[in-house]
């Protein structure tokens, strides 16, 4: 399995902006696709944005389109989640997750290596 190391998150006001980032270690990602996930308090974890590492092909939430956004670094290993007009309603646990099987549908939340949660909290 890939191990998975999540930095960013924090307190933001409401209308802010803020960055995650995802390391990749131990494997090399060709074959891996990579999703950011969310889980409040109360909620089961909620898929927002994959990418495939090969190819880049991208799929969006419908909650999220158009304010977040996800982008990679090829040559660390490493993919962004990039928040913008955050609201108090996006205050999670947020997770980097990867997963190599082959046409998986990349909003179920069962990927094979996970990141450690990282706090987002928005205030209103």
């Amino acid at each position: 399995q890939v191990q998975l190391v999540v930095s960013g998150g924090g307190l933001v006001q409401a209308g802010c902006s803020l960055g995650l980032s995802c390391a990749a270690r131990g494997r090399t990602l060709s074959s891996y696709i990579m999703g950011w996930f969310r889980q409040a308090p109360g909620k089961e974890r909620e898929f927002m944005v994959a990418i495939r590492w090969m190819g880049g092909s991208i799929y969006y939430a419908d909650s999220v389109t158009g304010r977040f956004s996800i982008s990679r670094d090829n040559a660390k290993n490493t993919v962004f989640l990039q928040m913008n007009s955050l609201k108090p309603e996006a205050s999670a646990v947020y997770y980097c997750a990867a997963d190599s099987t082959p046409n998986r549908p990349v909003y179920r939340a069962d990927f094979g290596s996970w990141g450690q949660g990282t706090q987002v909290t928005v205030s209103s």
